[in-house]
């Protein structure tokens, strides 16, 4: 069964646009996690972004306590936020690229420069009980490093795929590099998710791809929650994932 990740951002978004610097305010990111794991979300993502542009330290903390499936932390590989995840302990962790100027994560993280670093980090994930995932472009060579370094799931960067969707030429290169850097993360023995930019539009031709456990979706969901609900939203999108047959 393919799963679904639900990423909480936006309302966290939301709730800074208004209440930025203030201990509380509205809309409560924690609430929403609730409200989409009760409508059947197998597992609740959260980016802790250096900036702290949207989620907080204690939203963090907050999930931790209060959702009863998985929670899984993106975050950078930098020190104060592996200090944090150690201390925390999510279930799994998504290492992924930041840069400051972004309004949202354009790209995968370049495991193969990276390495060294990344060795480090996955060894204190696994030493402390927590899964690594990497946030990777559909590119083989960043799938063998992902192994390499110890992580025990890639997370296959979808942006492009979602980019060249309504173009069938774009979208067919995109689905077969995707399916390929699935076929050998598998190889490898890598278990593999996917994320950014799946809506409800797209979602289903995703189904061509192989192996995939669990998909990550943020906006999509926030954006037609507004209009429907959350209960709504998370229950139309598991609707579209039925068909998955890995």
């Amino acid at each position: 069964m393919l799963k679904l990740g639900v990423n909480i951002d936006h309302v966290a978004t939301v709730r800074e646009a208004r209440y930025r610097g203030r201990v509380s305010g509205e809309p409560c990111p924690v609430a929403a996690a609730l409200a989409c794991e009760a409508a059947g979300a197998h597992g609740i993502t959260a980016h802790l972004r250096e900036d702290r542009r949207h989620i907080q330290d204690r939203d963090v903390l907050a999930l931790r306590e209060a959702i009863a499936t998985r929670l899984n932390l993106e975050m950078g590989d930098t020190p104060a936020i592996v200090r944090f995840a150690l201390r925390v302990r999510p279930d799994i962790v998504c290492l992924v690229p930041e840069k400051r100027q972004e309004l949202t994560t354009e790209g995968g993280l370049d495991v193969v420069a990276h390495r060294r670093s990344l060795v480090r980090t996955c060894q204190r994930m696994r030493d402390a009980g927590i899964e690594v995932s990497l946030f990777i472009d559909p590119e083989l060579r960043q799938v063998e490093a992902a192994a390499a370094v110890g992580a025990q799931f890639v997370e296959l960067h979808t942006g492009q795929f979602a980019e060249h969707f309504a173009r069938l030429r774009g979208r067919k290169r995109e689905l077969a590099r995707l399916t390929a850097a699935a076929h050998q993360a598998h190889a490898l023995g890598l278990r593999v998710n996917a994320g950014h930019g799946l809506n409800y539009g797209n979602l289903t031709a995703l189904h061509a791809v192989p192996h995939l456990e669990e998909l990550n979706i943020g906006h999509a969901l926030i954006s037609r929650a507004m209009e429907t609900g959350l209960t709504r939203a998370v229950k139309q999108m598991l609707q579209l994932m039925k068909g998955y047959r890995p």
